[in-house]
């Protein structure tokens, strides 16, 4: 495989890699949605998909009339199948770099200050003033843990209030660095540096290779 496919292929996994790293070594958690969540390892895994897939199912009879500007039209048909599956996804919301000891007691006084009426039940929390049911799913591997929405009947709004005052309480607390992010920040680096050993011995190849890709470029922008 040439080095400009290695490349879209593997860096945007190396770079998110280092991204995960990051922010598991932060003395802070961080809550993020699960749409967040899901569009990073959309994005991580997209130079792959393109790569592997898109080539492998690529409609070379569709570039007899539309030329370079098919692959365009096969990007978006991947932007639009991952809002999609953005859209039929249940509401959730990970933590990062905590663990469900640390969670629930932060949990708790989050919930009570926003509905007096919440219910605990084992790893279950219903807050029927917000409309919202939800489940505790831990992950110890990576000490991050997500609260998952239990049934189809749940109020986005009232999930967006529940991210909000949580991401609030979560930049007070002070947890220790989480191991793991040593690890992803050191498998990431590692990653982008052979990327950019390989480029740095075959210079050449990847400039043709980006000059050709150009030149397809002006040839979309052209097309009528």
């Amino acid at each position: 495989m040439d080095p400009l496919r290695i490349c879209v292929a593997i860096g945007p996994l190396g770079l998110y890699l280092v991204a995960i790293g990051l922010r598991n070594l932060r003395r802070r958690p961080r809550v993020v949605s699960g749409a967040r969540d899901t569009l990073g390892l959309a994005l991580a895994a997209a130079g792959m998909v393109i790569v592997g897939p898109m080539e492998l199912f690529f409609p070379h009879a569709a570039t007899a009339r539309y030329g370079a500007f098919t692959w365009v039209l096969v990007l978006i048909l991947y932007g639009l199948l991952l809002v999609l599956l953005l859209l039929l996804q249940r509401p959730r919301l990970v933590i990062y770099n905590m663990s469900v000891d640390q969670l629930r007691p932060l949990l708790s006084d989050v919930v009570g200050s926003l509905d007096p009426a919440a219910r605990w039940a084992g790893d279950g929390l219903a807050l029927p003033t917000l409309g919202v049911q939800l489940h505790i799913e831990a992950f110890p591997a990576m000490r991050n843990v997500s609260l998952v929405s239990s049934g189809g009947d749940q109020s986005h709004a009232g999930w967006r209030a529940l991210e909000a005052a949580l991401r609030r309480a979560a930049a007070s607390v002070d947890v220790p660095e989480n191991p793991r992010g040593f690890e992803l920040l050191a498998f990431g680096l590692i990653v982008l540096a052979a990327l950019a050993i390989m480029v740095a011995r075959r210079p050449h190849e990847v400039i043709e290779q980006l000059t050709a890709a150009a030149d397809e470029v002006k040839q979309i922008w052209k097309a009528p």
